[in-house]
């Protein structure tokens, strides 16, 4: 992928990535004042993300801010707290940083690294599917925090984001704790719709619904209705269709075993010749633009877009 950057563009990309290596860009206190905030980017069910820029070594990252009140009401502070703590301690190529984080009396405020391509959903949206050279890349992350002992539990197109040229990022570790049955209805295992115990074969088995929905453009047990899904998930074959090559055929009727110990492990997976010829390509074709354009006159211009404390 070969981005339209200006050269002023690049400049800012090989600054984020001269204070990545350095690992000088923020310190281990910090506030709001620190950080210049630019447009929305992102928005979930307990807050908002926003470009921002912190203004000691203009380093552009993405700024989660969470509602306290919402979190407590919900009773998701705990679980914000592992996924913290899980997720800052992941240092991989394939899995979205998570710098630091921060709060005051209303909200609290997560440092993240910036995919400027934004989430594979949104790709998949624009394009139906996506090649095969496009849909294995995350299987070393998986094999990363599998060998840490944590289960994501929560693998979907929404939880993959798009970063610098085209590398796959795996983001969103709240769904990590074993307390509850989690995860998108579509991805879930049979294990997990059955309520039976479960290990990290369930990341697995969505690895290759992920795949499945890449190549076809829907999930494979999509059916109306919760009760149908859940059924579909239990007991269907899964039918793949005819434009889908051997290989990848192969590879998803391989991962997507309804007993959980018949599933592949993530080593055997990583050397599936399907994913052997296609895990070294980048996800985004040359007509792919950024969905926002790191140019300081624009981004100073989208200040006033946004206050942080106007939820």
């Amino acid at each position: 992928m070969n981005p339209r950057n200006s050269s002023h563009e690049q400049k800012v990309n090989k600054e984020n990535l001269k204070c990545s290596q350095s690992q000088r860009t923020i310190p281990s206190t910090f506030s709001m004042n620190d950080f210049k905030i630019g447009r929305q980017i992102g928005k979930g069910k307990y807050g908002r993300v926003y470009l921002a820029i912190y203004k000691a070594s203009g380093y552009v990252v993405a700024l989660k801010i969470l509602l306290k009140q919402e979190l407590q009401h919900e009773k998701l502070l705990k679980q914000l707290e592992r996924e913290v703590g899980i997720q800052g301690n992941l240092d991989h190529p394939n899995i979205l940083k998570l710098y630091g984080y921060f709060q005051d009396d209303k909200y609290i405020f997560m440092i993240l690294e910036f995919a400027q391509y934004g989430t594979l959903y949104d790709f998949l949206k624009q394009s139906d599917r996506i090649t095969e050279g496009r849909s294995a890349r995350i299987a070393r992350a998986l094999q990363f925090i599998h060998q840490k002992h944590i289960i994501h539990r929560d693998i979907k197109p929404e939880n993959l984001l798009i970063g610098r040229n085209g590398v796959i990022k795996l983001a969103d570790f709240g769904c990590t704790p074993l307390t509850t049955v989690c995860g998108t209805l579509d991805y879930l295992a049979p294990e997990m719709v059955r309520h039976l115990p479960y290990n990290e074969n369930v990341d697995v088995w969505a690895l290759g619904v992920l795949c499945y929905e890449l190549l076809v453009g829907v999930p494979p047990f999509e059916a109306i209705g919760f009760h149908e899904t859940c059924r579909r998930i239990m007991c269907d074959d899964v039918n793949i269709p005819d434009h889908v090559s051997s290989e990848a055929r192969n590879f998803i009727l391989m991962v997507l075993q309804k007993i959980p110990f018949c599933r592949p492990s993530l080593k055997d997976i990583l050397n599936h010749p399907w994913i052997r010829m296609h895990n070294s390509m980048t996800i985004p074709s040359s007509s792919s633009k950024p969905r926002v354009n790191i140019n300081r006159h624009t981004f100073n211009n989208a200040l006033s877009e946004i206050r942080y404390n106007t939820f």
